[in-house]
């Protein structure tokens, strides 16, 4: 059984998120000329789920140079948690699935804080997404997305996809890789044939809620010949911290 103090911290964090939450999906209703106040919100909503939900995220600073002002972050998926950890902790505007914009609550958040979608089987969806992404970029937003491209579980996936790189490539800002590990990998990992409310429930009573996001120097654009060349030094990076902190 969770000690009673970790009981009374979830019972505190989730009506503090209960409250954010009910505000920003009033607000993600209202029309909004220019950037909606959702966006500015959407942070502080990611910050007070992952306290209701009990998750102790360490950031772990391996980066040898002071992080670029704008980046494309890059991160391995082996959970839902991410969706709300990645912007909990960084600046940056997500990709998701197009499945998210139909979530309950959550899903008209998401679309009021501008959150990118893509439809992973439809190659239409993804071309105007990597469009969606470069502008975004050239905006001056950060963004963030997952190149394994899904939740493919706790180990790293056997390839990347390209999108990200192409991003980096096309707008010269550098990517920013980011590695995930979280130590209760059984109660974290989003795979068949738990529903995300399943996993909401495991991850609640994890018997250990640490979550350890590696930080390391981004990749610069104008180091790799083409996208390809730069998928394959990311992959390869990962490769390396995958057996380092996974196996």
């Amino acid at each position: 059984m969770l000690p009673l103090l970790r009981w009374m911290r979830k019972l505190v964090g989730w009506t503090d998120f209960i409250l954010v939450s009910i505000l920003a999906y009033v607000l993600a209703w209202l029309p909004w000329p220019g950037k909606h106040p959702v966006t500015r919100l959407f942070p502080v909503w990611c910050r007070a789920f992952v306290r209701a939900l009990d998750v102790d995220i360490r950031v772990h600073q391996k980066n040898r140079r002071r992080l670029p002002q704008r980046f494309i972050l890059i991160a391995n998926h082996p959970s839902a948690f991410e969706d709300i950890g990645i912007p909990a902790v960084f600046n940056v505007v997500s990709l998701a699935k197009l499945q998210v914009q139909d979530w309950f609550i959550a899903g008209r958040i998401s679309k009021a804080a501008g959150t990118l979608y893509v439809d992973r089987d439809d190659p239409d969806s993804r071309d105007h997404a990597i469009q969606a992404m470069v502008d975004a970029v050239n905006a001056g937003r950060n963004i963030a997305l997952y190149p394994e491209g899904g939740c493919k579980g706790r180990r790293l996936f056997k390839e990347f996809k390209s999108g990200a790189f192409e991003v980096s490539i096309r707008t010269g800002v550098p990517i920013l890789p980011v590695f995930l590990h979280y130590e209760a990998q059984d109660d974290f990992e989003w795979q068949p044939p738990y529903t995300l409310p399943d996993k909401i429930r495991h991850i609640m009573t994890a018997a250990n809620n640490r979550a350890n996001y590696y930080v390391y120097d981004p990749l610069d654009p104008k180091d790799y010949a083409d996208k390809y060349a730069m998928k394959a030094a990311a992959y390869a990076l990962y490769v390396r911290w995958n057996a380092r902190y996974l196996e």
